[in-house]
């Protein structure tokens, strides 16, 4: 039975392995022309564009490129989840609710927590592309200026 149990635990192991193995692993630039953009939520105004890099939106751990063209702003909103973002091109000022505002230059790495209100403005010239990870699902909601 030992010899089962323990022959059992390693085709199991040998199962778990190949599964994670089985992934692919994956470089995309944001000028990759095989990207699909979609529109954001409709609380946003037009011009800006979302698309998946890797997972689901709907499942937790997904990732995303956010393009807007320059000299626009991303209303007040809040995500479920935090996000870990990192600027690929543009100059993006953003405001946290009790917080100062921060600018974010290309290459910065930026975190924002879950559930903290947030705007934002892309500068005027280049579009802001914004790698986005976020560890839930995908989600963002409008705050009524009302609150602030």
């Amino acid at each position: 039975m030992k010899s089962l149990l323990t022959l059992w635990v390693l085709l199991m192991c040998a199962t778990l392995s190949n599964a994670q193995t089985s992934e692919s692993a994956l470089v995309i630039s944001a000028q990759d022309k095989a990207l699909i953009w979609g529109p954001c939520p409709d609380f946003i105004p037009k011009g800006c564009e979302i698309a998946v890099l890797q997972g689901a939106p709907a499942k937790e751990n997904v990732d995303i490129f956010f393009k807007v063209p320059g000299d626009f702003t991303i209303p007040y909103h809040k995500h479920s989840s935090q996000e870990r973002m990192i600027l690929v091109s543009g100059e993006l000022e953003v405001s946290y609710d009790n917080h100062e505002t921060m600018i974010i230059k290309k290459g910065d790495f930026a975190y924002g927590p879950a559930q903290l209100p947030h705007k934002a403005y892309c500068k005027k010239g280049a579009d802001c592309i914004l790698y986005i990870g976020f560890v839930a699902p995908l989600d963002a909601m409008p705050i009524e200026k009302a609150q602030h």
